[in-house]
């Protein structure tokens, strides 16, 4: 029987407020309050409550046979907790059905697998604990930030007891190979390796209200016979999606959700079943073993980190932050490690890409950085209060320096921009 695996992935950062230089050493709250608010409550008035009573749906209709994966990092949580408690009622009914499995994901969403293996593996544990807490499951499988997977991110897992990971069924991995099978990790066996289907899951994502697309219109029925169509051999198509694709990239008026809540029907009639991730882990029998020597993400054509570490500014921003990183582990102020975790999330980083800043609230990718650059140098003054070393003291002035500069540029180039604006209206 070939199987369907859908997962749904959810998570949106603490938004950044305008920080200025000369707030630096003065201004210690780094945060938009009012519009972290605000777009959590759009989020879960279109896309996320909505999705959530569907899949309500689909499980009851379905006669719990529809199961399904959710991921939340731990800011997400946080954030339900904080602005939306209704999301996390939702989600444990979600988990009651005993019908969803909810994914180990670092809880900062952030790109420290890469860059802090010690931090990286206190994340993960941390949202983990978050999970069993909140809905009675210790994940098994983990959805690591941005499907980011390594040998190397895979053998630290592996060690901290994972039985799979997931990440995108990139070409450069696959070759001629299909992602719909399961495989076995080049480091062990004993962790198997999911893959995604990135042409069926996009053609939801991106896809579904495209009059230019060649399966336009999408409906349930055609999906459905398009994931029976599959190859027999084949075993699992594994559709991942953010949650937001569901009412915010395809609104609610392009019939997504009615998509949505009829898929189950059809793909069962056609004698498909629905797994959640552990449960293809363990049902069905790896086809081979495929190496990852280099890091994979599910983000642009290459399926690299190139939308969080491709150019100078996000690589001064990444060196800098994770340069404290050890010392902000030792230290016990409770503020100062949440800020610490913050500041990670990878949509800052992404911010400061020129080719995929999607969901930016900054003018451009320079104005996200030094945005960034500001709130990171007063977290780095806190940093040295605790614990200083004179090298830093010393890089964190020439960062000062350069910042200064920076917004010394920014307001020249303001200036002009406003002379032109003036002189076209003459």
């Amino acid at each position: 029987m070939k199987n369907i695996s859908l997962v749904f992935q959810f998570h949106a950062p603490y938004r950044l407020k305008r920080y200025r230089f000369f707030e630096i050493g003065q201004d210690h709250y780094y945060y938009d309050d009012m519009q972290n608010e605000e777009s959590i409550s759009w989020l879960v008035e279109k896309s996320y409550m909505p999705l959530c009573q569907t899949l309500k749906e689909m499980i009851q209709f379905s006669h719990s046979k529809f199961h399904c994966g959710i991921s939340l990092s731990g800011i997400m949580l946080d954030m339900f907790q904080q602005y939306a408690p209704e999301m996390i009622d939702i989600l444990k009914e979600l988990a009651d059905s005993k019908c969803v499995e909810f994914l180990a994901t670092p809880f900062a969403y952030s790109l420290a697998a890469e860059y802090n293996k010690n931090e990286f593996e206190d994340q993960v544990r941390h949202q983990a604990a978050q999970i069993e807490e909140l809905f009675g499951q210790k994940p098994t499988t983990i959805w690591n930030t941005e499907l980011l997977y390594s040998d190397e991110i895979g053998d630290r897992l592996l060690k901290m007891g994972f039985k799979a990971v997931m990440t995108e069924g990139a070409k450069q991995i696959l070759s001629w190979k299909s992602p719909n099978y399961v495989y076995n990790t080049a480091v062990s066996p004993k962790m198997k390796l999911l893959l995604r289907n990135s042409a069926l899951s996009d053609e939801l994502a991106f896809h579904f209200s495209d009059y230019n697309w060649k399966n336009y219109p999408i409906d349930a029925e055609k999906y459905a016979a398009q994931l029976a169509g599959m190859p027999e051999q084949e075993q699992i198509a594994n559709i991942w999606l953010g949650a937001e694709t569901f009412g915010i990239r395809q609104s609610a008026d392009t019939g997504i959700f009615g998509f949505l809540k009829a898929l189950p029907f059809y793909v069962l009639e056609k004698e498909l079943n629905f797994l959640t991730p552990q449960e293809a882990a363990k049902k069905l029998t790896a086809a081979d073993t495929i190496p990852i020597p280099y890091p994979i993400t599910w983000t642009g054509e290459a399926k690299d980190l190139a939308a969080y570490n491709g150019n100078d500014l996000q690589q001064e921003a990444i060196q800098k932050l994770y340069a404290v990183a050890e010392r902000v582990r030792m230290c016990q102020d409770k503020r100062l490690k949440n800020d610490w975790l913050l500041l990670q999330d990878v949509n800052h980083l992404r911010y400061m890409s020129h080719t995929d800043s999607y969901g930016s609230n900054f003018e451009s990718p320079y104005d996200a950085f030094t945005n960034y650059m500001n709130v990171l140098s007063d977290f780095l003054l806190l940093v040295d209060e605790q614990y200083p070393t004179t090298i830093e003291n010393e890089e964190l002035n020439e960062l000062l320096t350069t910042i200064n500069n920076q917004e010394k540029e920014i307001a020249s180039l303001e200036d002009e921009i406003q002379k032109l604006k003036k002189r076209k209206k003459e």
